[in-house]
């Protein structure tokens, strides 16, 4: 064997085995990362059953139900074109409200609810997670003020 030949073999190997290794990488990784979905996207392609995703959108008015305990709550989450069911279990965080923005992490349920294991609520007056503004902007339910701040349509 040449040593020319014999370069290309090691060679080839190494990217077959950088290759390979690279591969299992970006499995494992897609498996684990939560993708981000507006209402109308997850009621228009609904993940596999499940599957971690990222659910974000305004806060419903009116549909906030707490629980005997206090600890369990169910409410809407909407891009103002449509709107999911959300079930949480665990402490709301303090900016937590009707009308505010939200993202939430969980999985889809088989009856249609998302069954969140967080809760982010947006933490200013000005701030609203760049996901959520991306669907708000894309579903056409979002507008600037006059004053340069954006905000959405919810008053």
């Amino acid at each position: 064997m040449t040593r020319k030949r014999r370069r290309l073999y090691i060679l080839s190997a190494a990217l077959l085995i950088f290759g390979g290794a690279a591969a299992l990488v970006l499995t494992a990784l897609d498996e684990n990362l939560d993708h981000f979905r507006s209402p109308t996207q997850l009621i228009a392609e609904p993940p596999a059953p499940e599957r971690g995703i990222r659910l974000g959108g305004l806060v419903e008015e009116g549909t906030v139900e707490r629980s005997v305990d206090g600890l369990s709550v169910t409410f809407r989450v909407t891009d103002l074109a449509e709107s999911v069911a959300v079930s949480y279990t665990g402490i709301l965080p303090d900016l937590f409200r009707e009308g505010q923005g939200v993202v939430t992490t969980g999985s889809l349920l088989p009856d249609g609810t998302f069954a969140a294991r967080e809760v982010l609520a947006k933490h200013d007056e000005t701030y609203m997670p760049r996901e959520v503004v991306d669907a708000l902007k894309a579903s056409g339910q979002w507008r600037d003020d006059e004053t340069g701040h954006s905000e959405s349509l919810t008053q």
